[in-house]
């Protein structure tokens, strides 16, 4: 009977080992200086050896089972007192971390690998295996305070990636994430002076069956040289883990104290605050630009024809099908569409049950496309794992997404309000989704379906966005006195095109300024470009400086210098009523016309050519305009752009039209912090092409202002006489300087390409000081000479 029950308790001790409870039970089996009962977890273990011991020996007397009962607990009291017994936090009590089932249950791990790739998997230990666990475990406590060293990021938020092995392929997806990386303003090529570094080993695809899937892995990650057994300060990029049937969340290597920025996240192993989710995003999402969302305006009527749809793979088996499967239930062939069908995968037959005939015909029925963008909410159910296409898809769609995906830790959670984009649902609680998505409201439905498109416009677009916000998220937690509010990630033009470095008042911004309730600037800062030598006092520039210096509204005259030459002595320059700042710049350097200067102190800045020709109520008139719209380029010149169907390109014309989408800022009032964001923010490669073609400096900056407000600029009526543009750069009907145009046109063209996509838009809009704001007695006595032909200077 002893050995029975000896057998029995051997018996009790291998299930409770293979179910991972036990990690060192005797100090022989245990590394050195780490001999624990790993805390709560482990107490109760030893207790439940101890009733389980104590339950095969009923038969024992009381005495004795008392006398053991005491030896056991003197036990455990020695062992607290000499094998330094600690109590761990455990994130959950019973919670086994699975994110290395390869290494836990190694010889279906390896059986497999063998079977399906034909490689060798080195057999670990018992030990092995167990102190492989114990370091995942210790990784899921990361933050971003114990596991990341700030110190090397005191020369700023830098990134490196290492150099690409020849022998190893790189995916199309992960290129592009590559590629976004170098292009972006955070990329170094010292790693020395890196804060943050990017393997070039591709760890997108960890399912072990894709055909993009990396080998010995492990080894390549290891032999970094900056890993340093522990991986501080890399990210790693990953979309897929894991293989049929179980998926389980395994890359093949210990991530350790690597930030994980991972598709289908979820929230049982999310490292808060450490960790990044990211979409799941297909082989097609552009690297750049990227298309805009359905809703280009307030689509009405609100209610598409389909209230709630789906269509998709319904899983016959295995992870992920309990979801799908249902789905039937609460389909109704009306206003809910809900279709799945059973063709996919090889052998899709052998599992088909009774429903699958009629599903299948019922999906062939109805195309994706139509059905998408002709539904009010798409329901987003889980695939294998928790991420799903369908999501990003209906975002663009301007679909509201209804969730069905327990645990997931959804796309950039940390910064973005999920709330008010999208509807969560329950699995268990399927059958409630038709009666919550009916009570939900037209205007509830209008304002979740804007912010969908708020968010897939910044953020989800393309390949660059994700990345970009992503790196953004980790520099916001490494500069956390410099980091955005939620509210500039959730409200136009979003978090990646404000910088707290500009300022850290959110009224300072020009898209935030009149949602919060505050006055633009009282005053603007002229900043006249001057590129020919001043020969007399007679010069156009000089009657420009006198004619803006006049307005009631100038505070400042600002000269860039870009002439080559000395400056003049001061008595040849004109005495202004307001104070005069010249700044020499280097005549190669266009692009520095917009340099983010600190003589300019307003928000407020008027931009002119030196040719430029206007008069004092020109300027005070765009002034009062702009005040009214102070995120958009104001001015008088104005230009558009088309779409060469015979080149299939995009072209700059300068003809005299009713509709532009372009406002030169040779006569243009913009907010100085599309200066900073000149300077800071765009591509060097952007910078580099107006420099080199002397040309162009006005198209960038409209560029950039539309990229990030997505609106046109608006137009101010002009003087009458002038029937072509009031700056002498080029005319309306015809081009003096043939070359000069196609310069013009090919800056369209190569901005474009850097951009992505084409961010100008078309307007008619028009202001004309005869109807704007006040009456019109008033409003003709107020700017009169901007009507006559020959205004006579105002003086003070």
């Amino acid at each position: 009977m002893l050995h029975a029950n000896l057998e029995s308790w051997n018996a009790v001790l291998r299930i409770i080992d293979e179910n991972g409870d036990l990690l060192c039970w005797t100090k022989q089996l245990c590394p050195a200086g780490e001999w624990n009962i790993f805390g709560i977890y482990g107490v109760a273990t030893f207790v439940k050896w101890i009733c389980v011991f104590l339950g095969f020996r009923v038969i024992m007397q009381a005495k004795k089972r008392y006398v053991l009962v005491a030896f056991s607990a003197l036990s455990v009291f020695l062992m607290y007192y000499y094998g330094g017994l600690t109590l761990h936090m455990l994130h959950a009590i019973g919670h086994r971390d699975r994110s290395n089932v390869g290494e836990l249950l190694q010889s279906y791990y390896t059986n497999t690998r063998e079977l399906t790739l034909g490689s060798d998997v080195p057999t670990l230990s018992l030990k092995e295996r167990k102190l492989a666990r114990e370091s995942i475990y210790k990784s899921r406590k990361c933050r971003m305070e114990t596991c990341f060293d700030f110190n090397r990021c005191r020369k700023g938020f830098k990134v490196y990636i290492y150099p690409s092995s020849e022998t190893d392929p790189i995916s199309a997806s992960y290129s592009k994430i590559l590629t976004s990386i170098r292009e972006s303003q955070y990329y170094t090529a010292n790693p020395e002076e890196a804060c943050l570094f990017v393997p070039s080993v591709d760890t997108l695809d960890r399912d072990f069956r894709s055909s993009e899937y990396v080998h010995n892995i492990k080894e390549k990650i290891e032999r970094l040289p900056y890993w340093n057994i522990h991986g501080k300060n890399h990210i790693i990029f990953n979309l897929y883990f894991g293989s049929w049937p179980e998926y389980e969340e395994d890359l093949g290597f210990d991530i350790n104290q690597a930030i994980l920025a991972q598709a289908s996240f979820p929230q049982q192993f999310f490292r808060t605050k450490f960790d990044i989710s990211l979409p799941l995003f297909g082989k097609t999402l552009p690297q750049k630009g990227g298309a805009r969302g359905d809703l280009q305006a307030n689509n009405f009527p609100v209610q598409r024809k389909y209230l709630l749809a789906f269509k998709g793979k319904r899983y016959l088996t295995g992870i992920g099908s309990d979801s799908r499967n249902a789905l039937y239930h609460i389909h109704n062939g009306k206003d809910i569409i809900l279709l799945t069908t059973c063709k996919h995968g090889q052998d899709w037959q052998k599992h088909k049950d009774a429903r699958c005939d009629k599903d299948n015909a019922e999906y062939d029925r109805y195309d994706y496309q139509i059905l998408l963008h002709n539904s009010t909410f798409c329901l987003t159910p889980r695939g294998r794992r928790l991420g799903s296409f369908r999501f990003l898809e209906s975002l663009q769609a301007a679909c509201v997404p209804v969730l069905l995906s327990n645990g997931w830790e959804l796309p950039f959670s940390e910064v973005i309000d999920w709330n008010t984009a999208v509807i969560m649902g329950d699995e268990r609680l399927l059958l409630q989704i038709p009666s919550i998505v009916r009570s939900i409201g037209p205007e509830q439905v209008l304002t979740l379906r804007q912010q969908t498109q708020i968010y897939w416009d910044r953020y989800f677009s393309s390949v660059e966005k994700i990345v970009l916000t992503t790196l953004e998220i980790i520099k916001d937690r490494v500069e956390l006195h410099n980091s955005r509010e939620m509210f500039a990630w959730n409200h136009p033009p979003g978090g990646l095109l404000i910088n707290p470095l500009f300022n850290r008042h959110r009224a300072a911004f020009p898209f935030y300024t009149l949602h919060e309730g505050a006055l633009p600037s009282e005053k603007f800062t002229a900043v006249i470009l001057a590129k020919t030598p001043i020969i007399s006092i007679s010069a156009p520039i000089m009657r420009l400086m006198s004619n803006v210096a006049n307005s009631n509204y100038a505070a400042k005259v600002v000269i860039i210098w870009q002439v080559g030459k000395p400056l003049p002595p001061k008595n040849r320059w004109p005495d202004l009523p307001v104070p005069l700042a010249v700044v020499e710049s280097d005549p190669k350097e266009l692009s520095t016309r917009f340099g983010n200067y600190d003589v300019i102190e307003t928000d407020a800045v008027l931009s002119l050519d030196e040719n430029a020709k206007l008069s004092t109520d020109e300027v005070d008139f765009a002034f009062s305009v702009w005040r009214t719209f102070p995120d958009r380029i104001v001015g008088y010149p104005a230009r558009s752009h088309y779409w060469d169907e015979a080149n299939e390109q995009w072209g700059y014309s300068s003809k005299w039209t009713n509709e532009y989408s372009l406002v030169l800022t040779g006569a243009a009032f913009y907010h100085k912090y599309y200066n900073y964001l000149f300077t800071h923010t765009l591509p060097q490669v952007l910078r580099d092409l107006v420099n080199s073609a002397s040309n162009c400096d006005d198209l960038l900056m409209n560029f950039l202002v539309a990229h990030a407000t997505h609106m046109p600029p608006i137009k101010v009526t002009q003087k009458k006489q002038y029937h072509e543009v009031m700056t002498g750069q080029d005319n309306s009907h015809q081009v003096q300087d043939v070359e000069d145009f196609f310069v013009r046109q090919r800056c369209i063209q190569d901005f474009t390409r850097v951009f992505g996509y084409m961010p100008l838009m078309r307007s008619r809009m028009r202001l004309d000081p005869l109807l704007f704001k006040d009456q019109v007695s008033n409003l003709r006595k107020r700017y009169r000479q901007i009507e006559l032909i020959n205004p006579k200077p105002r003086t003070l």
